[in-house]
């Protein structure tokens, strides 16, 4: 599972990016033998046939970084992948939540100093909700190892102590101090129909990753997120001029998904899907790790990194 890239270009370094040499690097840990191009992945797993060493590469998020980084990588080494897009971009609307990123981790020295100066604006003591959370923060680290406890308690502060409107309102307080425009940044961080259209003509897969990209989209009501799916589904089958029932894949945003979205992938034809970590969540009723074929593990490319050095 690939999400950030940066190069000595546009796309800056930040917390969980690789560069190209890291991904030749980690294609090489892994065994360019053992890496199958989508279609076929998607075949072998179809009919129950993938080897145990048998993997394929995915990408989320469309973010631009992947078509400027890793494309060139994989079409040097000739390799077809899955890439699984949210589309609201598509019609000139993103969740802030990358703008949010690229700030945090291009208009402070490090990401540490982000959070100091986060919890300055907050103004709130926070050591109670922590100490109630301590079992949460420690299963978070088993689950997430790559996250150091600080990313860990600022996701719990962003997603569990704050609403997303609070959130937001004391990122727009750090973008007026710091004069940062998201907006001037929109075309280096995002895909554009043409990306879309240029991967899909290339052999890889294009999948589904929601509409809005909600972080908990797990919360929202049934008929709430059959509309991010069904959206979802409906813009990349115009973007792309492809029948509906052709785009077979999905992975689920942040890992948030209930029975609800399993059935409302079903409902859309959708044969596999992957979700983001390689461990049991019995809070989802798993029994095992790639639990049903909505449920594939991925492993972040972070641990791999970290198996590696």
């Amino acid at each position: 599972m690939f999400h950030h890239f940066h190069d000595d270009g546009i796309h800056t370094k930040g917390q969980g990016s690789i560069d190209k040499d890291d991904f030749y690097k980690i294609i090489n840990f892994i065994g360019r033998n053992n890496i199958l191009d989508a279609d076929i992945f998607y075949e072998k797993f179809k009919k129950n046939k993938l080897r145990n060493n048998e993997v394929c590469l995915t990408f989320d998020d469309a973010l631009k970084c992947q078509i400027d980084v890793a494309l060139p990588v994989l079409e040097d080494l000739q390799i077809k992948s899955f890439f699984f897009v949210y589309t609201s971009m598509f019609q000139g609307k993103v969740d802030n939540f990358e703008f949010f990123r690229y700030f945090r981790m291009n208009y402070f020295e490090n990401v540490d100093e982000f959070y100091n100066n986060f919890y300055k604006v907050l103004n709130y003591d926070l050591k109670s909700f922590f100490e109630k959370n301590r079992f949460i923060i420690e299963q978070t680290k088993i689950k997430f190892p790559h996250y150091s406890i600080s990313d860990i308690k600022f996701r719990l502060v962003r997603n569990n102590f704050l609403t997303k409107r609070q959130y937001e309102e004391i990122m727009f307080l750090m973008f007026k101090e710091k004069q940062f425009n998201p907006y001037d940044y929109y075309k280096n961080l995002f895909f554009e129909k043409s990306d879309l259209q240029t991967l899909n003509k290339n052999g890889h897969l294009i999948g589904l990753h929601s509409h809005n990209h909600p972080t908990h989209l797990e919360k929202l009501s049934y008929d709430e997120q059959k509309n991010e799916y069904v959206r979802c589904l409906s813009l990349i089958s115009d973007i792309l001029n492809k029948p509906k029932d052709e785009i077979k894949s999905m992975s689920h945003p942040c890992g948030s998904y209930n029975q609800d979205t399993l059935q409302i992938l079903k409902n859309l034809g959708i044969e596999l899907g992957f979700k983001q970590i390689m461990s049991i969540e019995p809070e989802k009723g798993m029994k095992k790790v790639n639990n049903s074929y909505l449920e594939v593990a991925r492993q972040d490319h972070a641990d791999i990194l970290r198996r590696m050095n």
